[in-house]
C-alpha cells in the first residue's frame, strides 16, 4: 500500500533514487544522526532530506545553553552522555565550538524557594548529576570554586548551594542584595550550536552522506514496512527506495507521523528570545546564565497598574507570573550583547514560519530580570532596540523525547527534543543509532521509546504528574 498527500498524487514521479537510510530533517537532530551513523558507525548510503537550509528552521534560534541537571534520572543519564560526546568534539576541534562551563545560576530571594532548591538538588545529585556542596554563612566543608569564563576542563560537577551573603556579594555583586540563596549548577554553560551543527554536517558529508533539498511528501509501505519515500523538490518529485526512514523533523514531526498513519503524542509551544546591547556593562561578560527562580509579580507604578487593569488584553500583567526569566552574555571579546528569555506564555500552538515575534518580550523580560539584577531597571526606563527570534518547543507531556522505533517497520523517530535539542543531540543520535543498527541499548533507552505509552502504569503516572518535566 501507499500513503500520499493529495498534492503528491497529482504529480508525476520524475526521478528514482535509492538509499539505505533516509533522514528527514537537517536540523541539529538530523545532522547528529547522519554524523553518528556515517562517521562513528561507518554506515554508507545515507540520504539527508531538508526543505530549507540545514540548521536554519529552529536549531539556529537556540540560546545554545546546556545542563546536566534534570528532575528525572533518565534525562540525567541521556544528557550526561550527550555532553560527554560534545566535550569530545570540543577536544577534537580545539574547541572550535566555544564550549564553556560557566554554569546556570538560579537566584532566589524567597526562603520557600531555597527549601525547594535544596530538596531538588539533593534528588538530582542522587540521579548521578554530581554532588551538592553547601556553602553556609561563614564557609562550608569545601571552598567555593568560581567558574572561569572560558574552557570546560578541570571544573566541578554537581552544584553549589550558596547561602553565605558575603560569598554572594564577592562573586556576584550585580545580583539583588535580597538574594538569600544561589544554586550554581556546574556541568552547564553554552557553546556555538551553529559551529557544532556545521561540523557534524561537514564530517557526515565527507563520509558520504548526501543532502537532498526537498520536502517529504509521501511514504510507500511494502509488506507493512517502509519501502520508499517521495520527496518534492523545487523541480520534481523524487522517489527514493529505502527500508529505513528516520524522522528528525523537529516541529514538523507530526506531518511525518501522519504520512506513516501515526498520531504522535507531541505538542508545540512558542519560545522567543531577545538580543539587546548592554553598553553600560550592567552584567559582566564573564557571568554565567542567570535565572530568576522566584515567581514574579511585576513592579508597576500606580498609573501603570490602573492602565493595565483597564485593558482586558493586558490585565494579566498584574497577576503573579511564572519564574524562569533568564539572561546570559553573548559574543566574544568586545561584544556587548545580552540574551533575554522569559516564557510567560506557554500555551499550545501550531507551528507557523516565520515565527511571529512578541513586541512585549524585551520590556517584560527586563522587568522580570530586574528582580534578580536590579541594575537592569536602567534599561526598563529606556528599552533598548532588540532583535527577537525563536522557535518551538516540540515536546511530550512529561518532557522526555521520543527516540526509537515507530510502529511501522523500518521507521524511527528522534524528536520531542523540546528546548534542549542542541545539548541532547549527540546523545540522542547515539541512542537512535543503536536502535537502527540493532546494537545493545543502555538502561535508559526504554524511557524514550514511543511504546512507553502502551504501559498502563506509565499512563497512570502521567495522569498524576504535577510538573511539566522542567526545572
Amino acid at each position: 500500500g501507499s500513503l500520499f498527500n493529495h498534492a503528491l498524487a497529482q504529480r508525476a514521479v520524475m526521478s528514482e533514487w535509492t538509499a539505505k537510510v533516509v533522514i528527514c530533517g537537517a536540523g541539529i537532530a538530523g545532522v547528529a544522526v547522519a554524523y553518528e551513523l556515517a562517521v562513528r558507525r561507518g554506515l554508507r548510503d545515507i540520504l539527508l532530506i531538508e526543505a530549507g537550509d540545514p540548521l536554519a528552521l529552529t536549531s539556529d534560534k537556540s540560546t545554545e545553553a546546556y545542563r546536566v541537571w534534570w528532575p528525572d534520572a533518565a534525562m540525567v543519564a541521556l544528557m550526561g552522555r550527550s555532553i560527554d560526546l560534545i566535550e569530545a568534539l570540543a577536544h577534537e576541534t580545539h574547541n572550535a565550538i566555544l564550549l564553556n562551563r560557566r554554569g546556570y545560576l538560579y537566584v532566589t530571594s524567597d526562603a520557600t524557594t531555597l527549601q525547594r532548591f535544596q530538596a531538588e538538588a539533593e534528588r538530582i545529585a542522587a540521579f548521578g548529576a554530581g554532588p551538592l556542596r553547601i556553602h553556609p554563612p561563614g564557609g562550608g566543608a569545601s571552598p567555593y570554586q568560581p567558574a572561569p569564563a572560558h574552557g570546560f576542563t578541570g571544573q566541578p560537577e554537581g552544584a553549589d548551594l550558596i547561602l553565605d551573603p558575603a560569598l554572594i556579594r564577592a562573586h556576584f555583586p550585580y545580583l539583588s542584595p535580597n538574594s538569600v540563596a544561589l544554586l550554581h549548577v556546574r556541568r552547564a554553560g553554552w557553546f556555538s550550536g551553529r559551529q557544532l551543527g556545521m561540523y557534524l554536517l561537514e564530517q557526515a558529508r565527507a563520509h558520504g552522506v548526501r543532502l537532498l533539498r526537498g520536502r517529504l511528501t509521501g511514504v510507500e509501505l511494502s509488506g507493512g514496512g517502509v519501502g520508499a519515500v517521495h520527496v518534492t523538490t523545487a523541480a520534481e518529485t523524487v522517489r527514493v527506495a529505502t527500508t529505513t526512514l528516520i524522522s528528525a523533523a523537529g516541529p514538523l514531526q507530526q506531518e511525518v507521523g501522519r504520512l506513516l498513519g501515526i498520531e504522535l503524542p507531541l505538542y508545540h509551544e512558542r519560545h522567543l528570545k531577545a538580543s539587546i546591547n548592554d553598553p553600560l556593562g550592567l552584567i559582566p561578560r564573564h557571568a554565567p546564565m542567570v535565572i530568576a527562580a522566584d515567581p514574579i509579580t511585576l513592579p508597576w507604578d500606580a498609573d501603570e497598574r490602573a492602565a493595565l487593569g483597564a485593558d482586558p488584553e493586558l490585565c494579566w500583567l498584574l497577576d503573579p507570573l511564572p519564574s524562569g526569566a533568564h539572561t546570559r552574555p553573548e559574543g566574544g571579546a568586545g561584544a556587548t550583547t545580552l540574551l533575554l528569555l522569559w516564557d510567560y506564555h506557554t500555551e499550545r500552538v501550531q507551528p507557523q514560519f516565520p515565527i511571529t515575534p512578541d513586541p512585549q518580550l524585551t520590556e517584560l523580560a527586563l522587568r522580570a530580570l530586574a528582580t534578580a539584577i536590579p541594575a537592569l531597571k536602567t534599561y526598563v526606563e529606556r528599552t533598548p532596540q532588540a532583535y527577537i527570534d525563536g522557535g518551538y518547543y516540540t515536546r511530550t507531556r512529561e518532557n522526555r523525547p521520543l527516540i526509537g522505533p515507530l510502529p511501522v517497520a523500518g521507521a524511527f523517530i528522534i524528536g520531542g527534543l523540546s528546548g534542549y535539542g542542541l545539548m541532547a543531540s549527540c546523545g540522542a543520535a547515539e541512542l537512535l543509532a543503536a536502535h537502527v543498527l540493532g546494537d545493545a541499548l543502555p538502561p535508559h533507552a526504554a524511557a524514550y521509546m514511543l511504546s512507553r505509552y502502551d504501559d498502563p502504569a506509565y499512563q497512570e503516572a502521567l495522569a498524576h504528574m504535577t510538573s511539566d518535566g522542567q526545572l
